[in-house]
């Protein structure tokens, strides 16, 4: 029943309901003061909405009559154009990487000591072979000198031993000696000759242990946090505990996944010659740095169906940082004759991708797409529009099939030209 209706059926019960209330407060008025005070908070309450409905059956009322009264006039819907162009696109495949150091170190001691000098900044960068700590050498130069003496008096004593072989060899053979004698005599110089190479030995391991005193960097790059401070005892191979962490960035890994799908297509493109690979940082997209794919993993992660892929940048100014997130596009050809539109004409709806295209009679036509890829800011269009044919990149909220459009504003895809 519509609302006006009802205030009219209505109307007369009410007015009657309103009046005897009134009459009910003032005989209540000298009984009880807070019944009457509610009661009465409850007929202007009343009152309140049915002057509410009432407006609004007027409203309706009134409404009705002009939708009836008078033909709906078509509205114009204004509209910015974009025409649909042919041109040469790269096929490219887009993700989000992560960056990594080429060659990671971290430091540690392999002699137990205290430490006695660091020889960096935390944070710089650090060429291969610079010294990066110091520890005490004194126990270890005492150790070498103690091998370099057993070494001395064995050597003096073998020396002494290849001299009594000699005589004794002399004399036994003519038999001044017994046979005995002169096999102790070798025995005894073999034995010296023994001695002599396990001093050796152990002043090579000693000198060895002294040398690991002064560590110093393997690779060119740049130093973490130090872990360890001056006058600290530190521990031989320590791997809970580095020392301190060198990264090597110059070059760079970016490394990032891509559908197992598209790996048939990387292996093939890969086998004809380099694959170029572009990186961005969010929020820094006008600076762009090249690389090239260097690396496709040798299985495929069941759990995502993606394949780990990695690319080399030369980095030479520093631009990517370890464990920095970018924007990965690799690139693999390039396709002729391709169909291109701004990428914000095409919808989303219940049925798919969908693109509103202006008709000469200047109505709109809902047509649904089949896309490609996107090329900065274009997408490429696999089915749905022919070229030239003009599509709506702004105003599509207001849009259905057959609205008529004022088009207010054009341009051709990916040529950044407009004409009023």
């Amino acid at each position: 029943m519509p609302a006006y209706r009802f205030v009219r059926r209505f109307e007369e019960p009410m007015v009657d309901f309103v009046r005897r209330g009134i009459e009910v407060l003032e005989r209540m008025r000298s009984l009880n003061s807070t019944m009457a005070m509610w009661s009465k908070r409850f007929l202007w309450t009343m009152g309140i909405l049915w002057v509410s409905l009432s407006v609004s059956a007027c409203s309706e009322n009134v409404s009705g009559q002009g939708r009836g009264g008078g033909a709906k006039r078509a509205v114009v819907v204004p509209v910015t154009v974009s025409a649909a162009v042919e041109k040469t696109v790269p096929v490219q495949l887009k993700a989000i990487g992560k960056v990594q150091p080429y060659n990671t170190v971290a430091i540690r001691a392999q002699v137990t000591g205290e430490l006695v000098g660091v020889h960096f900044t935390e944070g710089r960068e650090v060429k291969k072979g610079a010294p990066l700590f110091t520890i005490d050498p004194r126990p270890f130069e005492a150790e070498v000198k103690k091998a370099e003496a057993n070494l001395a008096k064995n050597k003096a004593q073998l020396e002494n031993a290849r001299r009594q072989t000699r005589r004794y060899g002399e004399v036994a053979h003519k038999g001044y000696v017994s046979q005995e004698v002169h096999d102790q005599v070798l025995t005894n110089a073999t034995a010296l000759e023994a001695a002599v190479r396990a001093d050796e030995a152990a002043l090579e391991s000693a000198r060895l242990m002294l040398r690991y005193c002064h560590i110093t960097s393997p690779i060119d790059g740049v130093t973490g946090e130090t872990k360890v401070d001056l006058g600290n005892l530190v521990k031989d191979n320590d791997d809970a505990n580095p020392m301190v962490v060198i990264n090597q960035i110059s070059p760079i890994y970016a490394s990032f996944a891509v559908p197992e799908q598209n790996l048939p297509e990387v292996k093939k493109h890969m086998a004809a010659g380099k694959l170029e690979v572009l990186a961005t940082v969010s929020g820094n997209e006008r600076d762009v740095v090249k690389g090239e794919l260097s690396f496709i993993d040798n299985t495929v992660d069941p759990a995502t169906g993606t394949i780990q892929l990695k690319a080399t940048f030369a980095n030479k100014d520093k631009f990517l940082w370890p464990g920095q997130y970018v924007n990965v596009v690799l690139t693999l050809t390039t396709r002729s004759g391709a169909i291109v539109v701004p990428s914000h004409a095409v919808q989303i709806g219940q049925e798919g991708q969908y693109t509103f295209v202006v008709k000469p009679d200047s109505t709109v036509e809902y047509r649904r797409v089949t896309v490609g890829w996107d090329v900065d800011g274009e997408l490429v269009i696999e089915k749905g529009i022919a070229v030239g044919e003009k599509v709506v990149t702004d105003g599509q909220l207001r849009l259905a099939q057959g609205s008529q459009v004022r088009v207010v504003e054009e341009g051709d895809a990916g040529t950044g030209e407009k004409a009023r």
